[in-house]
């Protein structure tokens, strides 16, 4: 449904499911064959139909064009992004020309004193409609945005006001991270709070990226590990407490009552965490765990998984085609297998040998499993990210450990002590644990070589290693290994993939070209960070060098021009810098002269380059373009025809004389 663009492709998806349930219900339910093209039909009928519903069922007001308007509403969420110096808000407003919910930024010294959800507010906001991808590969914030009934975003303008006599009351969430950062040190108060509230906003952006290039980014997410010591401490402590009564000892079920106090901490600790799709998902696989244990059968097993999988995607369904849940269950499935299969349990079974083998066999286990994870990993973080980890594993093998065993029950006795007053010994050893775990990721990020950048994985290579992983991953025997055909054609097309040359954003006024050599350089060398980090991302490079160095660009103030040499051919590429007037009789001269013409205004009809012109008129229909030299290739953001919701064009808004909103 999200890969298919018309109504029709999904129409037909639904029914060839119906038909491959129907042929599977002739051959037979007591055939395999028989049952696996009945139920695969029927759950590939209601995938689709179960997304396009909730897509329809969530259909909202969406804001048709950038605006400067005045709102009153109620604040919904208040997520203080610590590391940008701002604060973001969630608000529900009824003004009939807005959208219902909107999503602005506010700088943290215009923020108010009470700015807690619940709380009526009134500000002055530029706002734009929920952003598609700048260019073609870049996040898409119009899709999560239409899931989330979000129809607006911008940005505060000045102070806002709260409106008195509002109810109003900080959630048990902002007041836990609040103490966190009142007590941890301010090098380790964002992984503190982050562990404990799974809020990532008080993280600064040099450790967030150290964590992601080392591979411990996923200790920043609440997500099984931490699920895990949270049911085991509560399990432990609960279990140690009752065996104290001999009454309960003898006459009661200790490890049943231990398992539901796991349980009850599982459901207490995701709600904490904001229930997010990685801590829901760990949250249902502890549940499972807890109920496989009291009925006596075997907990960890890939039935499990795929049991927590097909709870989430019933209530959340757009959440499949997200990098976290694509990342959460692709580690979890890949750590199940491994420890399924014969051989590993047999090398890492409980032998009769010294502390030192035990030692060492642990930790060989955990190294084989974190490289299976990153093999595992590795596909979905090109493909969403365009870069991953190399040292992941080796991180991994201390990091974990560190971090389950160390910090957390150190962050955990400093909140426990703190209600006595008494926790500040802890924060103290739990601010030195958590430098030492950012020591650790800063050191590998820096390590030559940390970083696999792929600028390109087109979606059916994606599509073919994904299949393959999970080939090898769900079948059992020899017959599994059939699955690295497709994964190795899937990483092979995306090696051969050829990287863009030029990389237009929507809006036309930042462009990535790549020089003969593969340097990425920047039309405008003073683009601000955001739009630097994307095109870098999606041109593979990890920094981007100005045009105006490159050997073959002739730049003045207002324009470039550039000639890319591409083997015995020589494409010569125009872009406009500034909106200041060019003499008329140039401008044509050089458009007819150019291969290439690229402007965030509209060109007149007599500019008429030799092969393309992206200028306002032509991005307004296409949005952000990557342009590859060796095919002649031309990827767009939009296509002639897309069909979902978030999509389609909203219907323009009617501006009465007395309308809060105003176009600037």
């Amino acid at each position: 449904w999200f890969g298919l663009p018309v109504q029709e492709g999904w129409i037909a998806i639904i029914l060839c499911g119906l038909a491959l349930a129907v042929g599977g219900a002739g051959i037979g339910l007591r055939h395999r064959l028989g049952m696996a093209l009945l139920v695969f039909g029927l759950m590939t009928s209601a995938g689709v139909a179960l997304v396009w519903t909730r897509a329809a069922a969530l259909d909202h007001n969406v804001l048709a064009r950038p605006l400067i308007a005045e709102v009153t509403g109620r604040i919904e969420r208040v997520e203080p992004l610590v590391a940008r110096d701002q604060f973001r808000l969630t608000v529900t407003q009824s003004t009939a020309d807005l959208p219902q919910k909107m999503r602005v930024t506010l700088a943290r010294d215009d923020a108010p004193e009470g700015l807690v959800p619940g709380q009526d507010i009134r500000f002055k906001a530029r706002l734009m409609p929920p952003a598609s991808p700048t260019v073609p590969g870049a996040h898409d914030f119009a899709r999560v945005a239409w899931f989330q009934q979000i129809g607006a975003s911008g940005k505060i303008l000045g102070r806002p006001t709260l409106i008195a006599g509002a109810v109003a009351g900080q959630d048990m969430r902002a007041q836990l991270s609040t103490h966190i950062t009142d007590r941890a040190s301010s090098a380790a108060q964002g992984i503190a709070v982050s562990l404990a509230t799974g809020n990532q906003g008080f993280v600064s952006e040099e450790d967030q990226e150290a964590m992601r290039t080392s591979g411990l980014a996923h200790l920043l997410s609440i997500s099984g590990l931490h699920i895990t010591a949270v049911v085991a401490a509560a399990m432990l402590l609960t279990l140690r407490l009752m065996a104290l009564s001999p009454r309960l000892a003898l006459h009661w079920n200790l490890p049943l009552l231990a398992g539901a106090a796991g349980a009850l901490a599982a459901i207490a600790y995701t709600w904490l965490a904001g229930a997010e799709v990685p801590t829901i998902r760990s949250c249902i696989a502890a549940l499972l765990v807890m109920a496989a244990l009291a009925l006596g059968r075997e907990a960890m097993t890939l039935r499990l998984v795929g049991a927590g999988a097909l709870i989430v995607l019933i209530f959340r369904p757009e959440s499949l085609v997200g990098p976290s849940f694509q990342l959460s269950f692709a580690a979890i499935a890949a750590i199940v297998a491994f420890h399924e299969h014969p051989r590993t349990l047999h090398l890492l079974q409980r032998r009769e040998e010294s502390w030192l083998f035990r030692l060492g066999r642990l930790l060989f286990g955990l190294l084989l499993t974190g490289l299976v994870v990153e093999l595992a990993l590795a596909p979905i973080a090109l493909f969403h990210f365009h870069k991953s980890g190399l040292y992941g594993a080796l991180a991994n093998i201390v990091a974990i450990p560190f971090t389950t065993f160390i910090i957390m029950p150190l962050e955990a006795l400093a909140l426990l002590f703190d209600v006595a007053g008494l926790g500040a010994p802890f924060w103290w050893l739990a601010s030195r644990a958590i430098e030492v775990l950012l020591w650790l990721a800063h050191s590998i990020a820096d390590l030559p070589g940390a970083v696999a950048m792929l600028p390109s994985i087109p979606v059916g290579a994606y599509a073919l290693m994904i299949a393959g992983g999970l080939w090898v991953i769900l079948w059992l025997g020899r017959f599994r290994w059939l699955g690295f055909l497709p994964f190795v054609c899937g990483c092979l097309w995306a090696l051969l993939t050829p990287a863009p040359d030029l990389l237009i954003t929507d809006d036309g006024r930042h462009v990535a070209i790549r020089d003969g050599d593969g340097t990425m350089a920047i039309l405008r060398p003073k683009a601000g960070d955001y739009v630097r980090n994307i095109l870098a991302e999606r041109s593979g490079s990890e920094e981007l060098a100005d045009v105006e160095g490159l050997e073959d660009a002739r730049c003045s103030p207002d324009v470039c021009v550039i000639d890319m040499k591409r083997g015995e051919r020589l494409i010569r590429v125009m872009a406009t810098r500034t909106s200041h007037f060019l003499p008329w009789r140039d401008m044509i001269a050089t458009c007819a002269a150019s291969d290439i013409v690229i402007s965030d205004r509209t060109l007149p009809k007599a500019c008429q380059p030799r092969w393309f012109r992206a200028d306002r008129a032509t991005l307004a229909k296409t949005g952000g373009l990557a342009l590859t030299l060796s095919n002649n290739a031309v990827e767009s953001v939009r296509l002639t025809r897309d069909d979902h919701p978030w999509r389609k064009p909203p219907p323009p808004i009617q501006y009465r004389r007395n309308s809060p909103a105003n176009v600037p």
